[in-house]
């Protein structure tokens, strides 16, 4: 019987993992890409964790080629969605909650910091922050999440002439 795989939360709460997830949101990208995109993750560290995405099928190989007698892979989002649901959520401590959060805006932090050092006046056109109060039950937040899906799904693939942008969403219940 096959072992069954890593929780969603055990394989993206470290922020390496995240940062290749990220990396790979929409697109298909080589190894070799991806330490081009990442230049502080050692070729080792960055190959580690690609095994451990591949084997959590959050990462799949779409494509393998023969380079200088290596295989250079080329890879994909798989078919587990690299986020975390309600059950994994609820079972996980406060700590492993609170570390998951904290890495999660690690990563957001870095983004914003590239961005700045662009300094592309540009790439400022489609930067944008925001907060919304809503009124929901799980019902509604279900809702609400399907209809994002499929209002974001023509727009999750690399397309030429436009840029990549990362959307980032946040709900955090109010005790008021």
């Amino acid at each position: 019987m096959p072992e069954k795989p890593l929780s969603v939360a055990d394989v993206v709460m470290h922020p390496v993992r995240l940062r290749i997830i990220q990396q790979l949101g929409g697109r298909e990208l080589t190894t070799a890409a991806l330490r081009e995109l990442l230049p502080d993750v050692t070729p080792a560290t960055l190959y580690r964790h690609v095994a451990a995405l591949v084997e959590a099928r959050i990462l799949t190989v779409v494509a393998e080629r023969r380079v200088r007698g290596a295989v250079e892979r080329t890879l994909a989002l798989g078919e587990r969605v690299a986020q975390v649901d309600h059950d994994e959520l609820r079972a996980m401590t406060d700590a492993q909650l609170r570390d998951s959060v904290l890495a999660f805006l690690g990563h957001f932090a870095e983004d914003f910091d590239r961005f700045l050092a662009a300094d592309d006046l540009e790439l400022r056109n489609l930067f944008g922050v925001g907060q919304t109060m809503l009124y929901v039950n799980p019902e509604d937040l279900a809702e609400i999440q399907a209809g994002l899906v499929e209002l974001l799904a023509p727009y999750r693939a690399e397309r030429a002439g436009r840029s990549r942008v990362s959307l980032t969403t946040a709900l955090i219940p109010s005790q008021e």
